[in-house]
């Protein structure tokens, strides 16, 4: 019975796994078509700068509409006696509704915004929100459908419908790559050929397409879940809304501070390294090399999204307790594997970049550590969540958030943004270590310590090894990484012979 449900495991974190990696490669294409049609044109990482700005408080805003609804979603649904219908409801149309006051209220105050983000120190087209309000109205409403489809999401995954899940998620994907190749490559060629059909379009109005784009595919993607709209049928629960809300204000909270040390560098870059010193260009150079180390995000978020109905709708027993423990153990592997073909694959995987942001691939590894203590201390987290204790979490995200941000404005003056590297890393290995030593005395779970620091310690060393062989020649250079690869999971092989027959009863599963 463990060996079906970490099958099961396995299985729906591959299906979202995939839509998260297809969709983030697909994503890749176009940071070099916007940077050479937008980014290239008014200064290269100045602009990208910018970008990597203004989706640092994208995604800080999509946090707070949102407010902890989705895991307070698979809390009250798994509960004894509860109406998942009724529950999925009351989270949905709460959001709905604070999404809805959202936009209006970035309406009622679109002006005083609009000054707020208008980039007066840059030379990038993308300054002009002081003269096109409304892509400010764009990004308000994308934001608020996208935290209104996250508990529809949410709703998907407690049904462990991971197929609709990721197909929703991959028609985004695709509408969109689909749609910014026309507007941006093809759509410059008809207007010369074919002037008066191809009236509406502007070639100086390509920032306001990009939100366009992204506004249409948000809610054609809407249309998808209408089985799951009608379900809002079974409107709102007033009691059980107050209890909700209760158990969710600290995870809006944690969710804040969460989030905070993932922008909250690139947000406060601005303000320690002003545009004129430089720092618009230093941001840039580190938004693009924090994309290659996303691939642990990517890890991360699918194993997020499969273990969380996972965790929620197990049993509380020592049975339970030890898949927990298994889990830990195999994510934490998977993890160190994935970070080392990254590192090993460096010479290749740089050129998802351009060559002018490559003095930055020095902070690819630590943020990829930080985000594997990211994922260990999600790992974590659920002795306060399934104990009704989600307080606990808004202690550690927040003192792991001071941290960083300590370190931000102590160290990015003097060491730039290779100090917005080291804040992730020592503000998530903050709320790791508090979350397990707290979490350990208040509902313990037994961890395997011993073998978690020997697959650490063994990545570590294979991570030194490749950095400090130097041949100059790139295909040998591959080889011996290769090799060094391979020792990795040789030794997974060797010792993890539950974990083996657990992938590979699935895969064979899914052949026959």
């Amino acid at each position: 019975m463990a060996n079906n449900r970490l099958e099961s495991l396995v299985g729906q974190t591959a299906i979202y796994g995939l839509s998260s990696i297809i969709g983030r490669f697909l994503n890749y294409l176009l940071v070099p078509l916007y940077t050479y049609k937008i980014c290239a044109e008014a200064g290269g990482p100045d602009a990208y700068g910018i970008v990597t700005n203004l989706y640092a408080w994208t995604a800080l805003l999509l946090v707070v509409l949102t407010f902890g609804m989705e895991t307070t979603f698979f809390r009250f649904a798994n509960k004894e006696g509860a109406d998942s219908n009724k529950t999925f409801s009351t989270a949905a149309i709460a959001v709905g509704f604070v999404s809805l006051v959202f936009i209006f209220l970035v309406s009622v105050f679109l002006g005083p915004i609009t000054e707020m983000l208008h980039y007066a120190n840059s030379t990038s087209d993308i300054q002009h929100y002081a003269n096109h309000p409304e892509y400010i109205e764009f990004m308000a409403v994308i934001v608020a459908l996208d935290a209104f489809q996250a508990i529809l999401f949410a709703r998907l995954r407690f049904e462990n419908r991971a197929v609709k899940f990721a197909s929703l998620k991959l028609l985004f994907i695709f509408l969109s790559i689909g749609m910014n190749l026309f507007i941006f490559l093809l759509a410059p060629s008809l207007k010369e050929r074919f002037p008066s059909l191809m009236g509406w379009y502007e070639s100086s109005y390509q920032v306001g397409y990009i939100f366009i784009v992204n506004l249409i595919c948000t809610i054609l993607v809407t249309f998808g879940f209408i089985p799951e709209i009608k379900k809002l049928k079974f409107g709102v629960d007033f009691s059980l809304l107050k209890k909700m809300l209760n158990y969710t204000w600290p995870l809006l909270l944690l969710g804040l501070a969460g989030i905070l040390n993932q922008v909250a560098d690139k947000i406060c870059y601005r303000f320690i390294v002003p545009p004129e010193d430089g720092g618009d260009e230093q941001l840039g150079i580190y938004g693009a090399c924090v994309k290659i180390a996303m691939i642990m995000a990517m890890i991360t978020q699918a194993f997020r999204y499969a273990y969380e109905p996972f965790v929620f709708g197990g049993k509380r027993d020592t049975a339970d307790k030890e898949n927990q423990a298994k889990v830990m153990k195999y994510f934490i592997i998977f993890t160190l594997l994935a970070f080392l073909a990254v590192v090993m694959y460096m010479p290749i995987l740089k050129y998802i970049i351009k060559s002018d942001y490559w003095e930055g691939l020095r902070i690819v590894p630590i943020v990829m550590m930080a985000e594997i203590f990211m994922g260990i201390y999600f790992n974590l987290s659920f002795w306060y969540k399934l104990t009704d204790q989600t307080w606990w979490g808004a202690v550690f995200s927040g003192i792991g958030c001071a941290a960083l941000l300590a370190i931000n404005f102590k160290f990015v003056p003097t060491h730039g943004y290779i100090a917005c590297a080291w804040g992730g890393f020592v503000g998530y290995a903050i709320c790791m270590v508090l979350s397990y030593f707290v979490g350990q005395k208040k509902a313990p779970i037994p961890y395997d310590l011993k073998s978690a620091f020997t697959y650490f310690a063994l990545a570590i060393a294979l991570y030194f090894s490749q950095k400090y062989i130097r041949i100059d020649n790139i295909i040998w250079t591959l080889v011996v990484n290769m090799c060094l690869l391979l020792i990795f999971v040789a030794f997974i092989c060797w010792n993890e012979n539950d974990l083996v027959k657990v992938v590979l009863g699935k895969l064979k599963k899914e052949a026959s």
